[in-house]
């Protein structure tokens, strides 16, 4: 494969070791083997990650295992063990990134911290994704997505505004902590790539300021207005209208018309040219002053109307809105179907398994279609043999519990 060649990713000739599990390290590691890196996902031998137990199974099978770790190759060490870790310092020279979610000095305790990864490997990027951080009062707590959530603020913001907080039926705290795992290591490489002479960092992750990082304005907020945001159910209390709305026959759909000329148009759109000249309504702040009455006009007008005849007017006056979309609606949409967002990976199990395309898309570059996630140990022999271990080699530590 050339330099030139369409297939090569931005991080092609990155080498990623992934000792992290369940899904927020991984995720991460995952996305750099979507765009070209060479990710390997190391496990204990006994495949006791979480992630290899967590629903959806089938028939034993963990489908989201399959999914979460495409692109991987997959080896078992034991690296507690003296002879593991031994073999894993042996392999660190020809990695770039190390990924790990171990608990704050689990890693220093097997006897593995940063000056010993960096006497292996001075140029080693170790990026240490915990729930906390490697450092303040919280840094020994165990992290899990709906931990970090909810110190984050973002549990906070979730639910009816006379309701209890709530959690998506999704770890969304994992994946944006998963993004910013990616988005250290690209970083990384860039600097690396750029000197020579650059030597490896420590990456201090913390999935919980992830969270907080991408909800900025909270702060600012509460210092310079003295709020503290809340719960608004569906709605907004930045912008208006913005809100799920239900069709006569129990659609639901999201709807926004923030700016004055989509406010603008929804009016036109709705045969409602009073709400223009409303004075309640004339400006975002006063659509959002008074957000209550005008939700309920708009509901009001919803309701009365197949979802037929509102997403007619909607799209004809081109106001942002769409249905709800379930996973079925997902895969029967003709956009993505026209631009193959759902693609399929080979496995060894089903033949293929369906999962998110490669995100984002580069004009000019395909990328290949990854393989899904590896059955436990499954490259062992072809990764150690890179290494020069043998079979009679493998067979030796798989009898004592190192591989």
């Amino acid at each position: 494969m050339t330099a030139r060649s369409p297939h090569r990713g931005a991080l092609s000739g990155v080498r990623i070791l992934d000792m992290a599990t369940v899904l927020a390290g991984p995720a991460g590691a995952t996305m750099c083997a979507d765009h070209g890196a060479d990710v390997i996902k190391l496990e204990l031998p006994d495949g006791s990650d979480a992630l290899r137990h967590m629903q959806p199974i089938k028939e034993g099978t963990p489908l989201w295992w399959k999914v979460a770790n495409r692109g991987k190759r997959g080896i078992t060490l034991d690296v507690r063990k003296p002879q593991g870790r031994e073999l894993l310092l042996r392999m660190l020279p020809t990695f770039d990134v190390l990924v790990e979610n171990f608990r704050t000095g689990t890693m220093a305790r097997w006897g593995l911290d940063i000056e010993t990864l960096h006497r292996a490997n001075p140029r080693l990027v170790v990026i240490r994704l915990t729930g906390f951080g490697q450092t303040g009062p919280y840094s020994q707590r165990p992290g899990f997505a709906r931990i970090f959530e909810a110190m984050s603020g973002l549990t906070h913001l979730t639910g009816e505004a006379d309701g209890a907080p709530m959690h998506s039926n999704f770890p969304i705290g994992d994946a944006v902590a998963g993004l910013f795992c990616a988005f250290s290591i690209a970083a990384e490489m860039t600097r690396l790539r750029g000197d020579p002479h650059a030597q490896g960092v420590e990456v201090d992750l913390s999935a919980t300021e992830a969270l907080l990082r991408v909800m900025e304005p909270l702060p600012v907020e509460h210092e310079q207005l003295g709020q503290v945001r809340r719960r608004a159910g569906n709605r907004t209390t930045y912008t208006a209208p913005s809100n799920m709305y239900r069709s006569a026959d129990a659609v639901y759909f999201s709807l926004v018309a923030s700016s004055q000329g989509t406010y603008a148009r929804l009016c036109e759109a709705l045969e409602r040219p009073d709400w223009i000249t409303d004075p309640r309504f004339a400006t975002n702040p006063k659509r959002v002053q008074h957000m209550q009455v005008l939700d309920r006009e708009l509901a009001a007008w919803f309701e009365a109307r197949p979802y037929s005849e509102v997403a007619a007017r909607l799209e004809r006056h081109e106001i942002p809105f769409t249905k709800v979309y379930t996973i079925e609606d997902i895969e029967a949409d003709p956009h993505f179907q026209a631009r193959n967002t759902i693609i399929r990976l080979p496995d060894p199990d089903y033949g293929s398994v369906p999962a998110p395309c490669i995100v984002p898309r580069v004009a000019g570059r395909e990328m290949p279609v990854p393989r899904s996630g590896p059955g436990i140990g499954e490259h062992n022999a072809q990764v150690y043999a890179e290494f020069g271990l043998d079979a009679q080699q493998l067979a030796g530590l798989r009898a004592q519990g190192v591989l």
